[in-house]
């Protein structure tokens, strides 16, 4: 279609068109947005003028395309081409206008800077106006074009030995042969949407939420963005193409305000697909740290940096490598569990909600003389009272922590009278010497009584040995046996002979203790002088122990614990002894659940111990000696028992305070309960006792 050469005072306003409408001489009208200069304050206003077609373009006409026309900002970077095409629908705009005020939608002040470099023609997405008497709607232009400073002034100033130009005659092809097309309306085949909710107007509560979700966009999307401009209460982004319409500008509501909200927004990528990357720069290990973060919540252990790199992969579309998946692991441990350097800070505080929340609780915090931290100490109200229904046995064991500041765990836990671990108190100190461990035992001190009565095992370490005789005067240590195991077996090379050294471990006579000793000096001499003379008999072997260790010869019960937070060994103090609180309530709740529904007088491990001896006891003979004192004959050995004193010559009732065969013989002659032959830590009473409180978590008090 030509438009002939007619000049723009020319136009015909004339016509019963609507007040903002501009007719052509053909009555073609056009939606014309541009921005018109003002010669006061050198601001801006953004004009977006409706036409309505008048006219039908003649079919002949309509086959053939046209070039296209730019619209020009007096000031812009920008160009927007407008593709032209064959039929124009009614349309609607929005106006922005700009008077000496800020505009109606650029409250942070910004606005100058963001339209030189943002959008040209401030197309919004169907917005509806009412614009004259009609309601119509916006279409919406997404190829945007950067065109130089030198392309940018040419296109508008006049070419010499030619008049000045009229922007509105140059985009409607006025004073010219050329033929125009009219603009399309249609969004082209080659454009999409990013497929997010995000629209104008929309808050968020902070600029992190907002990059957080616009990252969590592009990686799904497979695409990229770069920021163009960036601070305290301003960010716009654009997609990395410079040929893409995808952008967005957002600003805090006002500047006292963290909210921001965003302001310009096109969810339309026009660029191309060669463009689209998986392995994008949007993709950092922060963001894939906040969105794997939920997957390590009421977990210790959760993915590891291959299951982070599978969860980047199906779950966000982002293509990430295992160093970037083991730090993107890191940092979620760090949203979820707190940084070491937090843990210390709240240490205090911490500590002081659990004694609040679980009267008798102990604490306590060792600092140097720079207020630096060194130890720690906790032990739980509930496990102090409860220790009193336990055998008097102890195992002290510690194990490294693996997190940034390390340092090694302590524990020391006993056996209840199920065959169960008992947690009595833990501790954090920077090493296994002979300081932590005087400290620490210095501690578990004031919450155990230190008498003969109570044994303390542990392994081999010269520096437990040394603070358990400085700290536990009266108190008996024992040696754990299967670290002796270990011991021999590295520094004799003499595996054979561990079946005879466990039979003299658990030998309750010394007369037995002695034969399987004879066999293994006949084998390995030097073993047997090592046993004896280094190590001592006392420490290891039941019977020679000076104390009362009933059947408990090793630390398995510490190695349980340890194995049980291995996962948690990298964790924050605090998180760790979060860990520790949970597990520990878990047990006692599960505990003091099994405790109520037992129906035997003993608990179910002694129980099931003690049946079989019962009918083994059928086919003894059992003679009275005295009213406390019976002679038991048959089996491979024979046992005299006093059932006041509770002992039997065997040494296992002496030992163990569970009725060995011999006693279960006797009481059944004597006609007495063999339950009462039963020390009481074997009960369901004293089973109960033990676990009848709660412990309860601080949580995010």
């Amino acid at each position: 279609m030509n438009f002939g050469k007619n000049k723009h005072d020319e136009l015909d306003q004339s016509k019963n068109f609507p007040p903002h409408c501009y007719t052509t001489p053909s009555n073609v009208s056009l939606p014309l947005p541009y921005l018109l200069k003002t010669g006061l304050e050198n601001k801006f206003i953004l004009l977006h003028i409706s036409f309505h077609l008048k006219s039908v373009i003649p079919k002949a006409e309509s086959k053939s395309f046209f070039p296209e026309r730019n619209i020009f900002s007096s000031r812009s970077n920008s160009t927007c081409k407008i593709p032209l095409g064959v039929t124009v629908e009614p349309t609607e705009v929005c106006a922005y206008e700009k008077s000496g005020q800020e505009l109606s939608d650029d409250t942070d002040g910004s606005h100058d800077g963001f339209r030189d470099n943002y959008f040209d023609v401030d197309y919004c997405d169907s917005e509806p106006t009412n614009v004259g008497s009609s309601r119509q709607t916006l279409p919406v232009f997404r190829n945007v074009e950067r065109t130089s400073n030198d392309n940018r002034a040419s296109a508008t100033q006049p070419v010499e030995g030619n008049p000045p130009v009229d922007p509105l005659l140059r985009l409607t092809g006025a004073g010219s042969d050329e033929p125009v097309n009219v603009p399309t309306i249609e969004a082209s085949d080659s454009t999409f949407s990013d497929g997010s909710d995000l629209h104008k107007g929309k808050y968020f509560n902070t600029k992190k939420d907002l990059k957080r979700k616009l990252s969590d966009i592009a990686m799904k999307g497979n695409f990229e963005f770069r920021t163009r401009k960036s601070n305290r209460s301003l960010w716009v982004i654009e997609c990395i193409d410079p040929n893409c319409s995808w952008r967005l500008r957002a600003s805090k509501i006002v500047p006292e305000s963290t909210k921001f909200v965003i302001r310009k927004y096109v969810g339309v990528h026009s660029c191309s697909l060669l463009n689209r990357n998986a392995n994008h720069r949007q993709a950092t290990y922060v963001v894939i740290g906040e969105q794997v973060a939920p997957q390590y919540v009421g977990v210790e252990k959760g993915p590891g940096p291959k299951g982070v790199q599978t969860f980047a992969r199906t779950e966000l579309g982002a293509q990430i490598s295992y160093y970037k998946a083991w730090r993107g692991r890191k940092y979620a441990h760090t949203l979820i569990r707190g940084s070491p350097e937090q843990s210390f800070h709240v240490l205090p505080l911490y500590f002081h909600m659990l004694e609040k929340l679980n009267p008798g609780t102990v604490t306590r915090i060792e600092v140097d003389g720079e207020s630096r931290f060194k130890y720690l100490f906790l032990a739980f109200g509930v496990a102090i009272r409860g220790f009193h229904y336990m055998r008097k046995v102890v195992g002290i064991d510690g194990t490294f922590l693996k997190g940034q500041y390390r340092g090694v765990l302590l524990v020391a836990t006993t056996q209840d009278g199920n065959g169960q671990c008992y947690s009595l108190a833990w501790g954090i100190v920077d090493s296994e010497n002979e300081d932590a461990w005087s400290w620490f035992l210095t501690q578990l001190k004031e919450i155990i009584s230190d008498t003969d009565e109570l044994a303390l095992i542990s392994d081999r370490a010269l520096s437990i040995k040394k603070a358990i005789s400085t700290v536990f005067e009266k108190a008996h240590h024992g040696a754990c046996a299967w670290h002796v195991a270990q011991n021999i077996k590295n520094k004799f090379k003499c595996a054979d002979i561990m079946g005879s050294y466990w039979s003299a471990v658990n030998a309750y006579r010394c007369e037995d203790f002695t034969g399987y000793m004879i066999d293994i000096s006949n084998r390995y001499p030097r073993v047997a002088e090592y046993f004896e003379n280094e190590i001592g008999f006392e420490k290891w072997s039941r019977c020679h122990y000076p104390g009362l260790r009933y059947n408990i010869t090793t630390m398995n019960m510490v190695e349980s614990l340890n194995n049980i937070l291995v996962n948690a060994r990298d964790f924050p103090y605090v998180a760790l002894l979060d860990v520790i609180q949970e597990k520990m309530s878990k047990w006692w709740n599960n505990r003091q659940i099994v405790a109520m529904t037992i129906t035997t007088p003993l608990t179910p491990s002694r129980e099931s111990e003690l049946r079989p001896r019962l009918a083994q006891s059928n086919g003894r003979h059992t003679s009275q000696l005295n009213p406390i004192t019976y002679h038991v004959k048959g089996g491979e050995l024979e046992g005299v028992v006093d059932i006041f004193n509770k002992t039997c010559t065997c040494k296992e009732f002496d030992i163990d305070k569970l009725p060995c065969v011999h006693a279960v013989a006797a009481a059944h002659h004597a006609q007495v309960s063999v339950y009462s032959l039963v020390s009481p830590y074997y009960t369901k009473e004293y089973y109960l006792l033990a676990y009848g409180e709660t412990i309860y978590p601080v949580g995010s008090q």
